[in-house]
């Protein structure tokens, strides 16, 4: 037995082809379920972070330049580059570089003049950033349900929970799948609404061919750590109703006509409106704009990554041992590969299980129908939120970043089918 383990623990253990890829049974086989005990063989194993920051090309370059410029502050020229970068990426007239995508979504809540006694209807699948910029104008959050298959809010459930006193639609396109834009944009008309993309993990993500954020009447974005394309904090709103592209630069810059002075439109500039200092650096801009140079590439890696995670895992969501991510009739950017299990104990013991071979997986939101906070600014659009209540209990992301390797996902999904054999 001895002899035939210590063969068996030198066998080459990888997907020859994901498709047909086959547990071993050999129960000694066990080439990644350490002791952690073991401290000896846990050194040996190189451990998979959930996520990792990445420093692309000229990160450092650019940084140098703006301390040697010696203008840290924003709407420098590395600002107003990002900003060129993305009008010309997304194809829209006027986007503002933010210090978060937080700021952009409350950028985008003071642009749609909600207040007091207003709605807003969002899903409450989503971050709390996503609700709190709009419960900071006074409005109330009124939390939709998700579909089960693109976590996203269900457009069906849309009509019910409109009331004479709804103003805006957010649609958020979670971990970069797109809503169903055409529904919720018919709706909007229908109902006259305004429609703010809550964008910040779908850029490069597309609806029919069009960018993700560039569909409603604004879009929000992020550049967190946590997204594709970083600046350690960072985010961007983009206006693509023209409307809103001058009081959207008063607002962006403490209320003031800032902008049209250094444009040199006037003479002066003075307090015009409500508004924030919502402008990143200098320094957190020339960072993007390092990133913003190899964001196809990125978007590209991400892509095939997310793709062997659903080739790797197929077997599994056929067999019913879990569902599986997919990106079915748009284009997704990879940002995240999440899979939900059976129920709350199988997702905690699979967490527990991964952990043990040095890999790192988290679930995700508490919903915020059924938060303190939530529970106090909102309420939810129908009596139960059952899609919601059950998937933030079952759902699991896997490690996905751009310095990820193939054989990394291929250790990732031999884990997880051993966990399940």
């Amino acid at each position: 037995m001895k002899n035939n383990a210590s063969k068996n623990q030198k066998m080459n253990v990888k997907l020859k082809n994901f498709t047909e890829f086959k547990i071993l049974k050999n129960k000694n086989i066990n080439l990644l379920n350490f002791n952690n005990n073991d401290k000896n063989t846990y050194k040996n194993i190189r451990p998979i972070p959930f996520g990792k920051p990445a420093i692309l090309g000229r990160e450092l370059q650019f940084i140098s330049e703006v301390l040697e410029s010696k203008q840290l502050s924003g709407d420098g020229p590395f600002s107003k580059r990002c900003e060129a970068w993305l009008q010309k990426e997304l194809g829209v007239q006027h986007t503002f570089l933010t210090h978060s995508g937080t700021a952009a979504l409350e950028m985008a809540a003071m642009l749609s003049k909600v207040g007091p006694g207003d709605e807003v209807i969002v899903p409450s699948f989503t971050f709390s950033s996503t609700a709190t910029a709009f419960v900071l104008r006074g409005a109330t959050p009124v939390f939709v349900d998700i579909r089960s298959d693109t976590l996203n809010i269900d457009e069906k459930k849309l009509e019910n929970a409109i009331t004479p006193r709804t103003r805006v639609v957010v649609p958020v396109h979670y971990a970069g799948h797109a809503c169903e834009m055409d529904t919720i944009l018919q709706l909007a008309n229908a109902h006259d609404l305004l429609v703010i993309e809550d964008a910040a993990q779908a850029h490069q993500s597309f609806y029919k061919n069009r960018p993700l954020g560039t569909i409603g009447h604004m879009g929000c974005f992020s550049f967190h750590e946590t997204k594709n394309i970083i600046s350690g904090e960072g985010g961007a709103l983009s206006i693509n109703d023209p409307q809103f592209a001058e009081r959207a630069a008063i607002i962006r810059e403490k209320g003031t006509d800032r902008s049209r002075f250094f444009r040199g439109e006037i003479d002066k500039y003075t307090w015009q409106d409500i508004g924030s200092s919502y402008c990143p650096g200098e320094v957190i801009s020339a960072f993007l704009m390092a990133q913003f140079e190899y964001a196809d590439q990125v978007t590209k890696r991400r892509r095939e990554l997310y793709e062997l995670y659903q080739m790797g895992l197929m077997g599994l969501d056929k067999k019913g041992h879990i569902t599986i991510s997919k990106a079915e009739g748009f284009t997704v950017n990879g940002h995240m590969f999440w899979l939900l299990v059976e129920a709350e104990p199988v997702r905690n013991s699979l967490i527990a299980h991964l952990n043990n071979n040095a890999i790192k997986s988290v679930f995700h939101y508490v919903p915020l129908h059924s938060s303190p906070a939530g529970r106090h600014y909102g309420r939810t659009s129908e009596e139960t939120l059952p899609v919601t209540d059950s998937v933030s209990t079952r759902l699991l992301r896997l490690p996905l970043y751009f310095g990820l390797e193939n054989d990394e996902v291929e250790r990732i999904v031999d884990s997880i089918y051993r966990f399940f054999e």
